[in-house]
């Protein structure tokens, strides 16, 4: 994956390279807050507090991209992740992950992955090794519990 494909700028502004997460595997999931997968965020906290000591991170990209369905401030989206979900895995400033002004991270899981790696509405994923390598593409119904999803987790984190 290109260099550039890996750096976002978090919600809080900051640099974030995803090969820089000290992860084994990444779980890098395009969001919204009003959308009818939103209650996903649930599940992927979930997820995070039950294998990041293992190695997992998960990275959410706020994406207005699908029925405008994340409409609010970086600010606003924060707190609304923390205070319905507890969300306490990173996530980055709003970028576009469809169209010609998507963010690079996902014109090149569609090369390495092909289709399957576009989004096609919020809450799709992808995982990545810790190096950033991708690993699989997942769309939005697949929930954080589903266990091909799980098992490629796994065997990427190694367990």
């Amino acid at each position: 994956m290109p260099a550039d494909a890996t750096q976002f700028t978090s919600i809080d502004g900051k640099p974030m390279d995803l090969t820089q997460l000290g992860a084994k595997a990444i779980l890098v999931v395009n969001t919204a807050s009003k959308c009818g997968y939103t209650p996903q965020y649930e599940g992927l906290e979930a997820l995070y507090e039950a294998r990041k000591a293992g190695g997992l991170v998960i990275v959410g990209v706020p994406s207005n991209n699908f029925g405008g369905q994340e409409p609010g401030t970086e600010a606003e989206v924060k707190t609304f992740c923390e205070l319905n979900y507890g969300v306490k895995f990173p996530l980055t400033k709003k970028y576009d992950v469809v169209g010609d002004g998507r963010h690079p991270f996902y014109a090149a899981a569609e090369q390495a992955l092909g289709e399957p790696a576009k989004p096609k509405w919020n809450f799709h994923k992808i995982l990545l090794a810790g190096d950033g390598t991708p690993v699989g593409a997942y769309p939005s119904k697949v929930t954080p519990e589903d266990a091909g999803l799980l098992a490629d987790i796994d065997a990427t984190l190694g367990d």
